[in-house]
């Protein structure tokens, strides 16, 4: 990320009406499934150096959406998510590492059914806007693939071939627009 095209410095918080926090797996080895999270917020602490911003997401897990209820529920229970006794899953930047003009690297402690794992994800800055409002956006992406066995979500069938009935690893596509407070 060159000076010229970094956010200004400063906080932001994140416009969910404008943002998605979206995933795939595999299932049974044939096809994706891929789905989202409806309800979320979060803030950027974009500092001078970049280097030294903070991130920090919390989502509500029971907003886990695939547009289908039996598959939702089930992953909403015990064998998944267990959002009855773990509501939230956040995400905490601990360091942010330049790859270019407008790429990072931005690793942080994601936190899911109690766990606390390391994760790290390949962003993208997309640039800053003035919104005919008058409040300034800035676009960001960011993509990750997690295991889902580092968090305890290890529930799985066997199918009659050998194959698994979900995949092992998720991938994670978040798109943020975020607005200067």
């Amino acid at each position: 990320m060159s000076e010229s095209s970094l956010p200004p410095a400063g906080k932001w918080t994140i416009d969910t009406v404008h943002s998605g926090v979206n995933f795939s797996v595999r299932h049974m080895v044939a096809a994706k499934v891929r789905g989202r999270f409806n309800s979320f917020s979060g803030t950027l602490d974009i500092a001078d150096p970049i280097e030294n911003s903070k991130v920090e997401v919390n989502i509500d897990a029971a907003s886990f959406d695939t547009g289908t209820t039996q598959r939702d529920d089930h992953v909403r229970s015990a064998d998944f998510l267990d959002v009855e006794n773990y509501p939230t899953i956040t995400f905490k930047t601990e360091s942010l590492k330049l790859d270019g003009d407008d790429h990072g690297r931005l690793n942080g402690l994601l936190t899911l059914r109690g766990k606390s794992v390391p994760v790290e994800l390949e962003v993208e800055f997309l640039g800053t806007e003035k919104h005919p409002d008058g409040s300034v956006r800035a676009g960001f992406s960011a993509t990750t693939e997690l295991d889902r066995d580092d968090f305890g979500v290890s529930w799985n069938a066997v199918l009659e071939t050998g194959g698994l009935m979900v995949g092992k690893k998720v991938k994670v596509e978040i798109d943020i627009e975020a607005v200067k407070v």
